[in-house]
């Protein structure tokens, strides 16, 4: 058997990472973080439980890591969708939604992240952080900011102030009245984006995490569920 080129490698640990990534949103948004643990992230994902610590130092970066995932593709997802539009004014209200958006559906999620970014080490600064920097920095220019550099930090820093406010225990904001204050530093219209008794063409899908991993991993899993199932069963 010939060894496998480089490239194809390359694509053996992409998915391998990839299926890391939805186990650890998967558990963590249904059990809560100290009760996942990253054994079983690695059954989840199918992966050895020592391949864990080859892409993420601990739990904490593998979870960081696995939200900004989630945290990007929303955001992308919400700049792409149907109609689509170069208007800066409406992407900023799209973006800020999105965010916003993800504290109500995924409230746990976004609670622990809240949390691990308050631990000793901070922000971790992987692949999925840096694509969704790149795209908030996108987004600040296309509004017109004379300087993104300066605007998106405060951008970024007022989406997390306002994700916290929403989430936290006993005193949470009303997301529409966070949404209000945003919508007022950055003089945009109360009806761009998705205001909070609209809803996005196609449903926000909040739920559904499965569709932020390529599908061609998704159609695989399924395949090959689908054989286990069609083996007979072998006596232990």
């Amino acid at each position: 058997m010939s060894p496998r080129s480089r490239s194809v490698n390359e694509e053996l640990r992409r998915r391998s990472r990839e299926k890391l990534l939805q186990a650890a949103l998967e558990l963590v948004s249904a059990h809560g973080y100290e009760a996942t643990t990253l054994g079983d992230i690695a059954d989840r994902a199918g992966s050895a439980r020592g391949l864990v610590s080859y892409y993420f130092p601990g739990k904490r970066q593998l979870v960081q890591s696995a939200v900004h995932r989630l945290m990007h593709c929303t955001l992308r997802e919400a700049l792409e969708r149907e109609p689509r539009t170069e208007d800066g004014r409406e992407r900023l209200a799209r973006a800020i939604d999105a965010v916003l958006g993800l504290a109500r559906d995924h409230p746990v999620l976004m609670r622990q992240h809240m949390a691990g970014i308050l631990q000793a080490e901070g922000l971790v600064q992987c692949p999925e952080q840096q694509r969704l920097a790149e795209l908030l920095k996108d987004t600040v220019s296309r509004y017109g900011s004379a300087d993104p550099a300066a605007d998106y930090p405060m951008l970024r820093a007022l989406l997390m102030g306002s994700v916290f406010a929403a989430l936290v225990p006993g005193v949470p904001m009303p997301l529409a009245t966070l949404r209000a204050e945003l919508f007022k530093r950055y003089r945009l219209d109360w009806e761009l984006g998705v205001p909070p008794d609209a809803e996005a063409p196609g449903g926000t899908c909040g739920a559904d995490l499965s569709r932020f991993f390529s599908p061609q991993d998704r159609e695989a899993d399924a395949a090959s569920r689908a054989g286990r199932a069609d083996q007979p069963h072998q006596p232990k």
